[in-house]
């Protein structure tokens, strides 16, 4: 049970991701060119708190419906319990298919570094590849300057860190 700020103990599910006031967060993106109300899908409002997003919470907006959560790997204990365990291909086929690699559309250098290291977490190495060499995503420099920006500040136990040096590597592997 978690405490809020009043020593009180509270029921709330924990949230992730960065929570700043309203207004220090509207500063920040109007400082920016940006309006909250308009990044809806990175950033939440709720009464006088603003939080942006964590990648796998934006699985919805970068993917679609059909791909609604982020897909989370199974811990190694429990792939360990099973004798003859699915493979990772035939968990989650029906929605992490090559076909369904997001279109380029208008979508910021922000919204493909997401759906990379989600595509990246999903295992879908060749929907990965497809998106960065076939769409060309990966040829963009700023993409891979963005990487390097976010690497070296999401906290070195995270997931997205994970996920993103997941992307990185990828880089030279693909002749990018």
């Amino acid at each position: 049970v978690d405490e809020n700020d009043e020593g009180k103990p509270s029921s709330k599910k924990k949230l992730s991701g960065y929570i700043l006031e309203y207004d220090a967060a509207r500063k920040i993106a109007q400082g920016l060119g940006a309006h909250l109300e308009r990044l809806q899908s990175l950033v939440e409002v709720k009464g006088d708190k603003a939080r942006l997003l964590p990648v796998g919470e934006r699985t919805r907006a970068l993917f679609g419906r059909d791909e609604a959560e982020a897909p989370k790997r199974k811990k190694k204990e429990e792939a360990q319990l099973s004798l003859f365990p699915k493979k990772e291909d035939e968990e989650e086929s029906s929605t992490w298919e090559v076909k369904n690699i997001p279109q380029l559309g208008n979508k910021t250098t922000l919204d493909r570094l997401h759906q990379s290291m989600i595509l990246f977490a999903a295992g879908r190495g060749e929907a990965l590849k497809s998106f960065l060499v076939d769409k060309g995503v990966g040829k963009d420099e700023r993409f891979w300057r963005l990487a390097q920006a976010f690497s070296a500040l999401y906290p070195r136990k995270s997931n997205e860190k994970r996920w993103l040096d997941g992307v990185l590597a990828r880089e030279k592997g693909l002749g990018l």
